[in-house]
């Protein structure tokens, strides 16, 4: 198929079955729901064919002017080697202006993103599995109506950045606990439905224990159940998440576009991500 029958359009809600046939192609486990997550945070652009098919996807996810993820970034197999893969990130580069970019690769993906500029930071971990029985911990509890500004701070701490629009979307669909020390939060986790059951991210926490505690309080609920948790492999919560059912399935490099530090040491650190796409 030759390249100039091919049409780069803003992704809209009449793409959203094919996008979801696309990744269900690439075995990845997002429903609708999961999609228009994605969508309602970001700039999105679809690839089509001269039959006005589907054949490619990616979306860029901006935090304030601090930095923007790329994710989503399917290309039909029918459509590989033809150059797709850099025609949508260059349409990504266009929607994030001058945003400094991260981005979670596959394999498959990786040799595109280096020729392309990014550099590989770490590597994510992705644990799932049907979890096993674990006690409630203590010190945790739900986070209440009076927390919110407090837990929006913490994340923008650990973070450097604005996720307000992130934040918000997660109080639509997930629940908070919140760990505390005196009157202080020190960490905070949510939980929400994704793909084929829940995903437990983002965990931010002073310190490991706090972090197993905050995932503890809402896995303790749920034996039996499918939970996802994406992790950075520096996180070091591995061995205990694959004692309680959660094991090593996957995960992809992490990368940035220009290679960036972060400015400064945090004292609370990210056990798990919101997601892969979203960081």
């Amino acid at each position: 198929m030759e390249q100039n029958q091919i049409d780069l359009v803003a992704f809209g809600p009449e793409h959203l079955d094919e996008a979801v046939m696309l990744s269900r192609a690439e075995s990845w486990p997002h429903r609708p729901e999961d999609w228009l997550m994605v969508h309602q945070l970001s700039k999105g652009a679809v690839a089509t064919d001269g039959k006005g098919r589907v054949v490619g996807t990616i979306f860029v996810s901006p935090f304030g002017d601090d930095f923007a993820t790329i994710n989503m970034v399917i290309v039909d197999k029918s459509m590989r080697g033809l150059g797709l893969g850099r025609k949508l990130m260059e349409r990504a580069f266009e929607l994030a202006g001058k945003r400094p970019l991260r981005l979670i690769a596959t394999k498959e993906g990786l040799p595109l993103y280096e020729k392309l500029g990014f550099v590989a930071t770490g590597t994510i971990r992705q644990h799932q599995g049907d979890v096993h029985t674990v006690a409630p911990p203590q010190g945790v509890e739900d986070m209440q109506a009076k927390d919110i500004a407090a837990v929006r701070a913490l994340d923008h701490k650990a973070y450097n950045a604005d996720r307000s629009a992130l934040f918000d979307a997660l109080l639509e669909r997930g629940k908070f606990a919140v760990v505390r020390k005196g009157d202080e939060i020190v960490g905070w986790a949510a939980i929400r439905p994704f793909g084929r059951g829940e995903v437990v991210g983002p965990v931010i926490a002073p310190d490991l224990e706090t972090a197993k505690a905050l995932i503890a309080y809402f896995v303790s609920s749920r034996q039996g159940s499918f939970i996802r948790i994406d992790t950075a492999s520096e996180a070091e919560l591995a061995p205990w998440l694959a004692e309680i059912g959660l094991g090593h399935v996957g995960g992809g490099v992490t990368m940035r576009r220009p290679l960036i530090e972060d400015a400064q040491q945090h004292q609370h650190k990210i056990y798990a991500l919101v997601s892969q796409a979203l960081g």
